[in-house]
């Protein structure tokens, strides 16, 4: 009996080791940059060729000052297909059940359907980073910290679902960016009141001192400031995100205009509510998912062809108001861009005994991105219940991909939440920023509260 417990406690103990094990062989590796992109996505293209082989992606060197909003290349081009509640079941097997659900609610909903452009490019650096990443990084903590890791997608290859998540946690933003955006948690008939954020972004590695010991375990730096509607105006949130939340939970900070004073914000993780969202968000589902993934266990389902929302340069145009975009029940999906690509598919499922609004969390993940691009969320009844898109967009100049928009739709109540349009302000993304961690203090917060 004792022999047999051995052997059973030595197969679990590999078994733990094996799941934590995320680093891959030289030859594994070596395939990046040849038949895998240099981030792990398929370099060929698929059988009947409707989705392009992989050929660097888009990329522009601009002379001279560069916009911030990159004009449309593809604006000439039509739908291939449009979706509606008429032919959705003859497509069904390449939308998610989320997606599906949106056409038996909204009999006005559809999708266009577009040629693939396989647009996303990263700059050399990045390639560098993640394929370094392929070789050393690892799973800590049970699968929810890292280990031997550097900036950006440590997992290019990966082998369970915990590591796909991972690089969409990590995956690559432009290093340091500011933006000024909008967030419209909207009624089911259509009405909105815009909430103007300007948020920054910066990974510690593009700090103007670069990383330091005082940046151990953090992934990045986050302020966001509401600069509008006036009742909220001067709330600051401030995060130092750390890459190991269950050794260190991730450390925030409110200032709040009324009470005019800095106060820690425990509650600013999982399913706390998100910044000015009226109960249409959680703050893990800013980004479509961030945060400690330690509530969930995370199958690695396959890969599979799916219609997802890409290049999306439509959604930036300044030509279109709010009014233009925003409708009820869902967005104007006449300046939505849907492509097929391929995706990872990933389930989490909540661990026995964790707590959160979302039992089951469907995620889709650009293979070429590494961007969570739709994901169904599910009630503690197994129901249906929110559905998340990203509008996928290549920032050309800055060989960086990221999101026109994103939205979430709640099936229940018909109300949903867009954020990230800018068409009628008169800034968007500023790249390449240079800020100093001092910037990213408490005092920092303070200052920016009260002026």
């Amino acid at each position: 009996m004792n022999k047999m417990m051995l052997k059973a406690g030595i197969f679990a103990l590999s078994v733990v080791s094996a799941s934590v094990m995320a680093k891959v062989s030289p030859d594994e590796a070596n395939r990046l940059g040849q038949d895998l992109t240099p981030v792990g996505a398929e370099m060929a293209a698929n059988a009947d060729g409707s989705i392009p082989a992989w050929t660097g992606g888009y990329s522009v060197k601009a002379d001279g000052e560069v916009p911030d909003r990159p004009a449309d290349p593809f604006a000439d081009e039509q739908p291939i297909l449009t979706i509606t509640p008429a032919n959705v079941d003859q497509h069904a097997n390449m939308l998610s059940p989320g997606q599906v659900a949106m056409f038996k609610k909204y009999p006005d909903f559809k999708i266009h359907v577009y040629p693939t452009h396989r647009t996303a490019a990263y700059p050399q650096a990045v390639y560098d980073v993640i394929k370094k990443n392929a070789l050393n990084a690892e799973l800590i903590s049970g699968g929810n910290g890292l280990a031997n890791f550097d900036k950006h997608i440590p997992f290019p290859i990966p082998s369970s679902g915990v590591e796909a998540v991972w690089n969409h946690i990590t995956r690559y933003r432009g290093g340091s960016v500011q933006r000024l955006v909008n967030q419209f948690p909207v009624l089911e008939n259509g009405s909105f009141v815009p909430v103007l954020l300007r948020e920054s972004l910066v990974f510690p590695e593009y700090l103007a001192s670069g990383r330091e010991s005082a940046d151990d375990n953090v992934l990045f730096y986050f302020l966001q400031e509401v600069l509008a509607p006036a009742r909220m105006t001067g709330t600051v949130l401030l995060v130092h995100e750390t890459i190991d939340q269950v050794k260190e939970a991730r450390r925030a900070w409110l200032y709040n205009a009324g009470q005019r004073r800095v106060r820690k914000a425990p509650s600013v993780a999982y399913d706390g509510p998100g910044t000015a969202s009226d109960g249409l968000r959680t703050s893990d589902g800013l980004d479509m998912f961030n945060g400690a993934p330690d509530k969930y266990n995370w199958e690695l389902v396959g890969k599979r062809e799916m219609y997802i929302p890409y290049n999306n340069y439509k959604l930036m145009d300044t030509s279109l108001s709010y009014d233009d975009i925003i409708g009820p029940g869902h967005m104007n999906q006449d300046y939505v861009r849907y492509e097929k690509h391929r995706v990872w598919e990933v389930k989490g499922t909540l661990k026995d005994g964790e707590r959160h609004i979302y039992a089951t969390r469907h995620m889709f993940i650009d293979e070429d991105t590494w961007t969570a691009s739709v994901i169904d969320h599910y009630d503690g009844r197994g129901e249906l219940w929110r559905v998340a898109e990203a509008y996928n967009t290549q920032f050309y100049y800055h060989d960086t991909p990221w999101m026109a928009a994103e939205a979430l739709y709640d099936l229940n109540s018909g109300r949903y939440i867009l954020l990230g349009l800018s068409n009628e302000e008169s800034e968007f993304m500023n790249f390449g920023i240079k800020m100093s961690r001092s910037d990213f203090s408490t005092g920092s917060l303070r200052r920016m509260g009260i002026r």
